[in-house]
């Protein structure tokens, strides 16, 4: 299965980086994902839903620990190059007087 596609709505809160939808092969969409920056570096906490307990459940979440690996790695990577644009264009509007 490969991840054909990863769009990033960027997130400045503390924690909450940002929201991720993924397309496996072309075929299949899964929204609502989230990059989380945690205690121990980042990571992506899969779409939930609450339960009459209060309690979350996954909705949507790789059963094979090498899947898991994998998209997590694919959705950092792309993370890190959206803020690399990011820090880019800021750099170069600061440099020419437009910040």
């Amino acid at each position: 299965m490969e991840i054909t596609e990863i769009k990033i709505s960027l997130n400045n809160d503390e924690k909450l980086k940002g929201f991720v939808n993924i397309v496996l092969d072309d075929l299949f969409v899964v929204r609502g994902l989230k990059i989380i920056r945690g205690m121990k570096g980042y990571f992506i906490a899969m779409p939930t839903r609450r339960l009459k307990d209060g309690s979350f459940r996954d909705i949507a979440h790789p059963i094979k620990s090498d899947f898991r690996t994998k998209l997590e790695k694919a959705i950092l990577d792309k993370y890190r190059e959206e803020i690399s644009k990011i820090q880019e264009n800021s750099s170069a509007f600061i440099e020419y007087g437009i910040l």
